[in-house]
């Protein structure tokens, strides 16, 4: 019996580490999808290249999305009801958050986008910006997937060293990818200012917020509806 207790306990762990990533995997995607969709739709400036999308992809889905392969199992996983095997993937809230999650990072590349340009930056800067905001929306928005209905408060700053490995990794490849010449030349990127790093940081911190809201008042309607686990 233990061993089939250990056994339901680590099913249930792959299963929620699977939806995790692809509550994550799916609005990173669809904010890059909907961005130049939209210029393209609209006739605007593209607010990525190609080969930035590529270099985008390649690098967060490795040293972000991997990471929460690692992350533990959450505390009272076993406690929770069975689940229903006719129930979709993905609630209609999770699916509400990846839409907003996608509406934003695609809001934000627009705007710092045009933001930047106003400022007197080159094109290059300019894509070199929104390509960071990328990066450091989905590194922020990694967070809140850490769980799907807690906070990284409730979850443990620490409790996953990777998640905060792969971070670090991600930051020097978009380091490099902004101030190497050779990396300028492949990629189209240009070094960028402090101040243009702030305004980064500025989106990531948004849609940190806007998630962590969503995910308290959701979980706060479950309680009320006598669902939350």
């Amino acid at each position: 019996f233990a061993s089939i207790e250990a056994a339901v306990e680590e099913g249930r762990g792959v299963f929620e580490t699977l939806r995790k990533f692809i509550v994550w995997t799916l609005p990173t995607n669809g904010g890059q999808s909907l961005a130049l969709l939209l210029a393209v739709v609209a006739g605007l400036p593209l607010p990525l290249q190609p080969v930035q999308l590529l270099w985008i992809n390649m690098t967060t889905a490795v040293f972000l999305g991997l990471m929460l392969a690692f992350e533990p199992t959450e505390a009272g996983m076993m406690s929770r009801p069975p689940r229903d095997s006719r129930r979709s993937l993905l609630s209609g809230e999770l699916l509400a958050r990846i839409a907003l999650v996608s509406v934003l990072l695609s809001a934000a590349a627009f705007g710092l986008f045009e933001w930047e340009r106003a400022l007197g930056a080159t094109d290059a800067q300019a894509w070199t910006v929104v390509a960071a905001m990328f990066i450091v929306g989905q590194a922020f928005y990694l967070l809140n997937c850490r769980s799907l209905t807690r906070s990284m408060w409730s979850v443990g700053w620490f409790s996953n060293p990777w998640i905060w490995a792969g971070i670090g990794a991600m930051l020097v490849l978009q380091l490099a990818f902004t101030y190497l010449p050779f990396m300028n030349a492949a990629f189209h990127s240009a070094p960028i200012s402090l101040a243009s790093w702030l305004r980064v940081l500025g989106a990531g911190a948004v849609i940190y917020a806007a998630v962590g809201l969503e995910k308290w008042v959701q979980t706060r309607r479950l309680w009320a509806d006598g669902k939350g686990n």
